[in-house]
């Protein structure tokens, strides 16, 4: 076994635990963090169930992007949809027999590398060319959509011009999950792809993308409008409420 198979091997072994591990804790903090005051963004349902309805509609439509900045929900939306699209279609790369789910969405997927590539192309040149929000950009914000674009044009790379053996590829996904190592190819282009997705899920627990699953602890979205009908205490307010 090469070095290189070796090398990538315990590359996605370590920067899967990072990921699964990072999230996890970083939900866990979200769920402990207390909410003090009643603060959804109104106008906000009064009920369990339109917090439901409305949670769904931002995680499926971004409906207050799309209140906000109709070419920044073009954008972002389209790179989410695609992105969704090509992520299914990878997993025809960990199964054995692919799903038919898996097998339907194969072009769709492909010609959704582009969309994501074009959204991308897009955020990051808002970042450039709108004055206010060139302002509030960090180096953090460039590097992230830097590191999507290279992720995107890298794929795409390989299924357009640079291909690779899929075959000895798959083999390779499905032995570092049997724990049964197979040969990675050398081909440059998969190796910088593959480097870069393991970069991606190394930072993903300590950068802005965390937002996907922050999304469900935010106060402004998950709270109903019931002050008036329900007293809000946070947990540990009512630990200090019931001390004698």
């Amino acid at each position: 076994m090469s070095l290189l198979t070796i090398f990538y091997a315990v590359l996605f072994y370590g920067a899967s635990g990072v990921f699964v591990i990072g999230v996890a804790l970083k939900i866990r903090s979200y769920a402990k963090t207390p909410a003090p005051l009643k603060i959804p963004t109104t106008p906000a349902p009064m009920t369990a169930a339109g917090v439901g309805w409305r949670m769904a509609r931002e995680v499926v439509f971004f409906e207050s992007l799309f209140k906000s900045s109709k070419w920044t929900w073009i954008f972002g939306w389209t790179f989410h949809v695609a992105l969704l699209l090509v992520v299914l279609r990878h997993l025809r790369y960990f199964q054995e027999p692919v799903w038919l789910p898996v097998v339907l969405i194969q072009p769709f997927g492909t010609y959704a590398g582009f969309a994501m590539v074009a959204a991308l192309s897009g955020l990051w040149a808002r970042r450039w060319l709108v004055d206010r929000v060139r302002y509030i950009s960090t180096p953090s914000d460039h590097l992230m959509l830097a590191l999507l674009l290279a992720i995107g044009l890298s794929g795409l790379a390989m299924r357009f011009w640079a291909h690779t053996d899929i075959v000895a590829l798959k083999a390779f996904a499905l032995g570092l999950m049997r724990l049964d190592w197979q040969p990675l190819p050398s081909d440059p282009v998969l190796l910088v792809h593959l480097a870069l997705v393991a970069l991606l899920m190394i930072i993903f627990p300590i950068s802005k993308l965390l937002h996907a699953p922050g999304l469900f602890f935010s106060p402004t979205r998950n709270q109903a409008d019931n002050a008036r009908e329900v007293r809000h205490l946070s947990a540990w307010a009512s630990a200090l409420d019931q001390q004698p």
